[in-house]
């Protein structure tokens, strides 16, 4: 035990970067634990959209258009953010989908903030829909 007290006191800078390395990574560890509770898989979000959930799209209207989930609300984040969740209901499941399910984690974050307790991420947005071979139309609806 001297031994490990004598490094650490001719090693305070080593074992100072030491210890923030290992806060770090376990900040990031908790982090992304949190985050996998918001996300859902392609299967998980096709069983709460059965069940009836509201899948809300937050791509832009172009990509929307090229294809989207049948029957997929769109709305932008910054529509959510000024309160327009009203077009959605509370009560229902809600999954909410953008190009690659980064920006779409940050929506749910915020839907989860105003009560909608039952608004998940999809994992993967658009383009794990699509690799899993689900479903998609075009147009404008």
């Amino acid at each position: 035990m001297d031994r490990v007290l004598e490094f650490i006191a001719a090693n305070p800078l080593l074992v100072g970067a030491t210890l923030l390395m290992a806060i770090a990574v376990i900040a990031i560890e908790m982090q992304l634990r949190a985050r996998a509770l918001l996300e859902i898989s392609t299967a998980e979000a096709v069983r709460m959209i059965n069940r009836g959930a509201t899948v809300v799209d937050i791509r832009d209207k172009t990509r929307f258009d090229a294809g989207h989930v049948v029957d997929a609300v769109l709305m932008a984040p910054a529509d959510l953010a000024k309160g327009e969740e009203g077009r959605i209901k509370k009560k229902r499941g809600v999954v909410v989908i953008c190009e690659n399910g980064s920006q779409s984690y940050g929506t749910v974050k915020a839907l989860r903030a105003a009560g909608f307790d039952g608004a998940f991420s999809l994992k993967g947005g658009i383009g794990s829909w699509q690799r899993d071979n689900q479903l998609l139309v075009t147009g404008q609806r």
